[in-house]
């Protein structure tokens, strides 16, 4: 029988939608405004790739979905942080996002920023508190993989990754800039896209036990993976209709910013993507390992939104 990733991706997708219904405050409990707008935008749909990558890089490693639910959720979190704020008039001025009114069309500037405040503050609580401690494994275990973790994912996000890939978008932008050569094009694509992604997958290995032989291939895996998906989110950027991708398509081209297909042409974004899953798959079978990353992988750059 051959393996239904669509199927395994909705499966675990519905999973984390489970898990942040519970972890998520209810729209009843005061501030209910910021509350509603938190759940706005972390249930306006979206792949839930980053936390699907979680719970793969787990099973690929021997470990389970329950393991790392939580770290699940703590990078959709931070993600959906991370949209409301590039949306923002001050940064990309977007009006559309998932297929729906960005979060400050909807509740206003201020408390969009302030529910993506409160989103990233969350992720880091559920990164630290969660799993509780268990009989299964020993609490100064436990603790040490919750730590490694978090302190993966903070260096992901902040300024040394995606935070730090946004500020250079932003510099990028400013008429009279200097344009950005290839390298600087994949340092910020690294940054802003490619952080989180390999942040997720070694975040899921880390909290399933992985062991040290294991981590620098799923390390080289997850780089080569995120900066793929994002030039093909640049090819799409360019090719794609806004009802296929669920936000408004050409801004980056309308805005002046760097891409792949500006700087490379269509065919040889294709080719770069396409050459970094091969090195992503390589990585994963010179060290024996197993599960739906490779298939996650090929999705990558097959993808349509």
């Amino acid at each position: 029988m051959s393996f239904d990733l669509g199927a395994y991706m909705k499966q675990r997708a519905d999973a984390v939608d489970a898990a942040l219904e519970h972890f998520l405050p209810a729209e009843t409990l005061r501030p209910e405004t910021l509350h509603k707008a938190m759940r706005y935008s972390v249930f306006a749909g979206g792949k839930r790739l980053r936390p699907v990558l979680v719970i793969a890089g787990a099973e690929s490693v021997g470990g389970t979905a329950e393991q790392v639910m939580p770290s699940a959720c703590a990078m959709e979190l931070i993600h959906t942080y991370s949209l409301v704020h590039d949306d923002l008039p001050a940064m990309d001025n977007d009006m559309l996002r998932r297929g729906r009114p960005t979060a400050h069309v909807v509740f206003g500037e201020g408390m969009a920023i302030l529910a993506g405040d409160a989103l990233l503050t969350e992720a880091f609580s559920l990164l630290a508190r969660e799993p509780a401690a268990s009989a299964a494994m020993p609490a100064g275990e436990l603790h040490r993989r919750r730590l490694e973790a978090a302190a993966l994912v903070a260096d992901a996000a902040g300024a040394a990754g995606m935070v730090g890939g946004q500020a250079l978008d932003l510099q990028a932008a400013v008429p009279g800039a200097a344009p950005l050569d290839a390298a600087g094009l994949r340092d910020m694509h690294s940054r802003k896209t490619g952080a989180l992604i390999l942040a997720s997958v070694q975040a899921g290995a880390v909290m399933a036990g992985a062991g040290d032989a294991m981590l620098p291939a799923v390390e080289r895996y997850a780089r080569e993976v995120g900066l793929a998906f994002q030039i093909v989110d640049d090819i799409l950027d360019v090719e794609g209709a806004s009802a296929d991708l669920g936000k408004t398509a050409g801004k980056d081209a309308a805005a002046g910013k760097p891409t792949y297909p500006a700087l490379f042409g269509l065919d040889e974004s294709r080719r770069r993507a396409a050459d970094g899953i091969t090195r992503a798959l390589a990585a994963l079978q010179e060290a024996g390992l197993e599960g739906q990353l490779p298939a996650i992988a090929r999705w990558v750059v097959s993808r349509t939104n």
